[in-house]
């Protein structure tokens, strides 16, 4: 494929996995994503479920080449793709036993990359880029509530088609999220870290939802 470097800039959303850049670049060339990564020789397959069917958390490691053809494809500078992509730059085995010089590329799954993986909100998406189209980023657990929008944003990791859960009936959802913040700071000044907080919260809520009354019959 010829393709002019930075006909289409397409810049990259913080905390983004380099696999959903590439799928937003292809959209923004009207093409489908696999096309456009034929541009990049490719050292092992994608990522699957065991039942079959890609992964959302597919994340994708570059070599030097794959870098720099990267970059001239959505017209930004790779240092500001260094800085939002948390995956940018990581090395991998795979990638330095092909020829130098040629774009290369290697699958991995998110998790074993940069951590937790959530889908991204397409409206705030719309908001910073004008198309609602799907993003996939790095995101801690406790950061996953969009309190624009309402939307409690699902791990990317599930074979499921939810993306978000809608909780703008929910407002203690948004409260407790804004109120995150603070807690993460008191925990820090308390010499605890904040992950840890998050994970006996969740722990204590979990606990409560096993032990309540009918919680099977509960629907979204």
């Amino acid at each position: 494929m010829t393709q002019h470097p930075g006909l289409l800039r397409t810049a990259p959303l913080p905390g983004e996995t380099t696999s959903s850049l590439i799928c937003r670049i292809a959209s923004r060339y009207g093409m489908e994503a696999k096309v456009l990564r034929s541009c990049w020789q490719w050292r092992n397959y994608p990522p699957g479920h065991d039942g079959g069917g890609a992964r959302a958390d597919a994340e994708v490691l570059l070599n030097a080449a794959g870098r720099q053809l990267l970059a001239g494809l959505c017209g930004v500078e790779e240092d500001v793709l260094a800085r939002a992509l948390p995956s940018w730059g990581q090395e991998d085995a795979k990638l330095s036993a092909g020829r130098n010089g040629v774009p290369a590329a290697a699958w991995r799954t998110g998790g074993a990359v940069a951590g937790p993986v959530a889908f991204g909100c397409r409206l705030c998406t719309a908001r910073r880029t004008g198309t609602a189209v799907r993003v996939v980023r790095y995101a801690p657990r406790w950061e996953r509530v969009c309190v624009r929008h309402g939307r409690w944003l699902l791990d990317a990791d599930a074979h499921q088609p939810l993306e978000h859960l809608d909780v703008r009936g929910v407002p203690e959802v948004a409260a407790a999220q804004r109120r995150w913040t603070g807690v993460a700071r008191r925990a820090a000044r308390a010499g605890a870290e904040p992950g840890r907080v998050f994970a006996l919260a969740h722990a204590v809520v979990a606990r409560w939802w096993e032990q309540a009354l009918h919680w099977e019959r509960e629907t979204i």
